[in-house]
């Protein structure tokens, strides 16, 4: 009988070495994929590290000037002198609320805004305190804010009217409540107000120009005292009164 090779007696194929041992195109793709990739980070670490280096570090970028707005009563260089900003310091390390904080320490600064201004400036921008009132003490007017905080001193008498009270300062009930009532007023009566007297929080006294005074009260219900003051200074009696008492507004009384 014939002997008959049949599928399974073939020899099985051989691999070729030189196929496998060669990298196909998709194995250098992700090879070049992944070079572009470092290759990305690197570049963009560089560039941060770069610009934090320009910015923090070199001298591109320091203060060069300082500029300030809002001055009326405190000088500049006096402002400038206690921000303490240095130059030459770089404008990205500038602690711009210490440097705020050193500022409104200075008793004609109500609040300030500090700013930096790219590439070399800072600005400030501050909001003095508005003398409302003048205490004199010791041959001297110490002027207030709204605050009852000593704005400023000078020898001679200001254009304010003077506030009376035993112990004058933010923290004296009588001063505060003197001073509400002088917010409260329109203009038409500071412009005649001559001087407002507080003994107590609940017994203010405004002296006017004519010489009238007004008794007050407590600051409470200002808008109807200033309704009657005015309608009884458009009657003979009003005009002609040494003292209006508007205390009690349900009870009006002249003298």
């Amino acid at each position: 009988m014939a002997d008959t090779e049949t599928e399974t007696d073939k020899p099985p194929e051989q691999a070729d070495p030189a196929a496998e041992s060669s990298p196909g195109p998709a194995r250098t793709r992700r090879r070049l994929d992944r070079w572009k990739a470092a290759f990305v980070a690197l570049l963009v670490l560089g560039v941060l590290g770069t610009a934090a280096w320009a910015v923090l570090g070199s001298r591109l970028l320091v203060v060069r000037q300082v500029e300030v707005a809002g001055t009326h009563l405190v000088a500049r260089d006096r402002l400038v002198a206690a921000a303490q900003v240095q130059l030459g310091h770089p404008l990205a390390r500038l602690d711009t609320g210490a440097v705020r904080d050193r500022v409104t320490a200075l008793r004609e600064v109500e609040s300030a805004r500090v700013e930096r201004r790219w590439p070399t400036t800072v600005r400030i921008v501050v909001r003095e305190r508005i003398p409302l009132v003048a205490v004199e003490r010791g041959g001297r007017f110490y002027q207030l804010d709204r605050h009852g905080v000593t704005v400023t001193d000078t020898a001679a008498r200001p254009g304010l009217p003077l506030l009376v009270v035993t112990a004058p300062g933010p923290a004296d009930p009588a001063t505060g409540a003197a001073l509400r009532v002088l917010r409260s007023l329109p203009t038409r009566l500071t412009g005649r107000l001559v001087a407002i007297e507080a003994p107590g929080p609940e017994d203010v006294t405004l002296r006017l120009k004519a010489g009238t005074a007004v008794v007050w009260g407590a600051p409470e219900r200002a808008a109807e005292k200033i309704r009657l003051i005015d309608a009884l200074q458009g009657t003979p009696a009003g005009r002609s009164a040494r003292s209006i008492d508007v205390s009690s507004p349900e009870v009006v009384t002249t003298s």
